[in-house]
């Protein structure tokens, strides 16, 4: 039963997908759902439940063993948390317009009575930038940022430096611009780079940062004028329609290697990654920096006895219990590994804070929930994709300093998991992962905002949310930006969990019942959506 609205406006119908195609499967594969009848209300984990985190500064050697098993405390502070909405990954055509306006417009004022804050939507660099180097289309999305304004929404916009396709949750496919694939072609040592020789053009190689190698200018110099041509085509919506502007970093937007690319196959949950670390300007860096410390053989290629794609830690003699990861050169390596990462990060956001300074406008950068093998000692599906977090080391924490340095909002994923949900197998721990997450930006003095990982309606992962949300100790989240808007979405049962979600979240958690109407008087309520209605009013695809 799909979200209808009653009016005079002729909206395009539900039988028209054309635009966007959402997903027939579900993951539930990878997560179980948590059932919740419609009436329910959500209610956040009592802080008494849980025990109390230790902080890093005062932890033995023994507690270290224990640190990423143990529970920290949620309880709320009746802090408003905002609630923004991901927007379609094509909310913007190929050809560089909005996609099915009055659909659009349509749906914004559903999450507008819904009470959301706003929206996010992805900058798709190869749409942007598609027609040549320094040729920008904003056109598209200033028709949606007006659209957003009239309605007194806010909206967050994704720098988005990736291609979209071939991970969770991509439904189009959106590559880089042509012109930049075409110097990928003259030279395919740009983007990363597997053992194997496997190319993955997701996402230019950090490696290649600071060389003239996009027609004369460096990567970090084509970012940078992308995000100046933004900014003076929308000055005057920074800082007060443009609330928020997420730097990408990486593949899906995040700050990390393309270790786990589920494209053609390649990888599949839970296996634990490869290193991404073998074209040539990676290479370099690696011989470099082993020769500095004179070890030059262990700069001639990464890890041998690191295993595939799909393997687990205990198959692999790197990151086994007590493997290679916690050797001499093991430290060496992801030090090195993960140190390029922070410098690319660096690199970017120091361009993004001159680029924005003064706007009004905040800054964020996305950090990955990877959860899988979290319980065990290597967390090895960390390490490859470059966070250089073990049993004994917190790789979170410079990560969240790098970003606090430039006042970077840290955007964090997984905050609808629970521990229980996951494959034992897998040694899961999303829970513990968002504590640590919290305790380093409260360490870092680092702000911290959340999404969800997966597509969820349940009212299960809303009540997760909601407990790691706000927090006694100053370390709850700013914003919570929801991961879809989709058809889904608007299903009866679907609309009400997420609006009562939107409401405890902006009431500090508090639980709260639908009202029989939304705020503005309109037919749009879980009430009015019955069967014998569906019949006498027109139906609105709500994207």
């Amino acid at each position: 039963m799909a979200l209808t609205l009653r009016s005079s406006t002729s909206f395009i119908n539900l039988k028209d997908n054309r635009s966007f195609k959402t997903p027939d499967h579900d993951y539930s594969s990878l997560v179980g759902f948590a059932q919740m009848k419609p009436s329910c209300q959500l209610r956040a984990k009592n802080s008494a439940q849980e025990a109390q985190i230790l902080q890093p500064e005062r932890i033995s050697n023994d507690q270290r063993e224990k640190l990423h098993g143990m529970a920290a405390p949620q309880s709320h502070n009746n802090m408003r948390v905002p609630v923004f909405v991901m927007l379609p990954l094509d909310t913007i055509s190929i050809g560089g317009n909005l996609n099915k306006p009055r659909a659009m417009l349509a749906s914004l004022m559903a999450l507008k009575s819904a009470g959301v804050e706003g929206v996010m939507v992805d900058a798709w660099w190869g749409l942007v930038e598609k027609d040549g180097p320094s040729k920008y289309n904003w056109e598209g999305y200033a028709e949606l940022i007006k659209m957003v304004e009239k309605l007194g929404l806010k909206i967050q916009v994704v720098m988005s430096f990736h291609q979209c396709g071939g991970n969770v949750g991509d439904s189009c496919s959106i590559p880089l611009p042509a012109w930049v694939l075409e110097e990928i072609s003259k030279n395919p040592d740009l983007v990363y780079t597997d053992k194997s020789g496997r190319r993955n053009p997701e996402y230019i190689s950090l490696g290649s940062d600071s060389l003239p190698v996009l027609r004369g200018r460096t990567p970090v110099q084509v970012y940078s004028d992308y995000m100046r041509s933004f900014r003076d085509r929308f000055k005057d919506y920074l800082g007060n329609v443009i609330v928020e502007i997420q730097v990408g970093m990486g593949p899906c937007g995040e700050l990390r290697y393309p270790s786990y690319p589920e494209s053609n196959g390649t990888w599949k949950f839970p296996g634990i990654g490869e290193f991404q670390c073998y074209d040539k300007y990676m290479r370099a860096s690696l011989a470099a920096a082993a020769e500095a410390i004179g070890k030059d053989d262990w700069g001639r290629r990464g890890p041998h006895d690191a295993g595939q794609y799909n393997q687990f830690p205990e198959d692999t003699g790197f990151f086994k219990r007590d493997g290679t990861w916690n050797s001499e050169y093991g430290q060496f390596f992801l030090e090195w590994y993960s140190g390029k990462l922070l410098e690319h990060g660096e690199k970017i956001l120091t361009a993004a804070e001159i680029i924005f300074q003064g706007t009004g406008a905040k800054l964020s950068g996305k950090v990955a929930g990877i959860h899988w093998h979290y319980k065990t000692r290597s967390h090895a599906a960390e390490l490859t994709a470059g966070y250089y977090n073990t049993r004994h080391r917190d790789g979170y924490l410079p990560i969240a300093r790098m970003l606090g340095k430039h006042g970077v909002v840290l955007n964090f994923t997984c905050m609808e998991m629970r521990d229980g949900e996951q494959p034992h197998e897998a040694n899961c721990s999303p829970e513990g992962l968002v504590r640590q997450v919290k305790v380093a930006t409260k360490t870092a003095v680092t702000e911290l905002a959340g999404e969800n990982a997966l597509e969820r309606y349940d009212g299960g992962a809303f009540s997760q949310v909601l407990a790691t949300s706000s927090s006694d100790s100053g370390n709850g989240l700013s914003a919570f930006t929801y991961l879809r808007m989709n058809k889904r979405l608007f299903i009866a049962d679907n609309w009400r969990n997420f609006v009562e979600f939107v409401r405890s979240m902006s009431e500090g958690g508090q639980n709260t019942r639908l009202p029989d109407s939304d705020r503005m008087g309109t037919d749009l309520y879980v009430g009015f959506i019955k069967q014998n209605n569906l019949r006498k009013i027109s139906e609105a695809a709500l994207v």
